[in-house]
């Protein structure tokens, strides 16, 4: 037997009242969980903290299971991750980066040598003494290099910290 209506039967009716808008109500509170908890992270490394950044995002530990997705351009991209040793040639490059990505922005600082200038600030001098002189640094993730869990977690905690931060955008009444 078939689902079809008989021939000569009138059409099924759409149900009215609440049962009719919980599909939609569903969808809107998926949308807005996607959005909330998604991020678009900047594909961008300067050092050994790259691997563990492509080895955080490839198959074995996904993170698009995260709802961290990459983006090659900073206009595409909410989230910047500093991974690796930024120089003061390369300061210039990740500010502007970080001016060029559209509103709400975050930054994570990945490793030892983003967080703090790692080994190589005391007897160089043209490191950065952290990315967080540069820009403004939401999370730290530590390590040298930091484990692809710890990166994991600092997105996790960067997606409480937005959590926390609902309707950012709203204007007050």
């Amino acid at each position: 037997m078939s689902n079809e209506p008989a021939r000569g039967a009138a059409p099924a009716q759409a149900p009215f009242g609440p049962e009719a808008h919980v599909m939609v109500g569903s969808a809107d509170m998926f949308v807005n969980w996607a959005r909330k908890s998604s991020l678009w992270y900047l594909l961008f490394a300067t050092a050994c903290c790259g691997i563990e950044l492509m080895q955080t995002g490839a198959s074995r530990y996904d993170l698009d299971r995260f709802g961290a997705v990459f983006r090659a351009s900073p206009r595409q991209s909410d989230l910047l991750i500093v991974a690796g040793t930024i120089t003061h040639k390369m300061a210039e490059r990740v500010k502007r980066l970080y001016e060029q990505m559209p509103e709400p922005k975050f930054v994570i600082s990945m490793g030892s040598c983003a967080n703090t200038g790692g080994p190589f600030y005391k007897d160089s001098y043209c490191v950065v003494k952290g990315v967080d002189l540069i820009v403004p640094v939401d999370v730290y993730v530590p390590g040298c290099p930091p484990r692809p869990e710890a990166l994991i977690d600092g997105i996790l905690q960067l997606q409480k910290i937005i959590e926390k931060k609902k309707n950012f955008g709203a204007k007050k009444a």
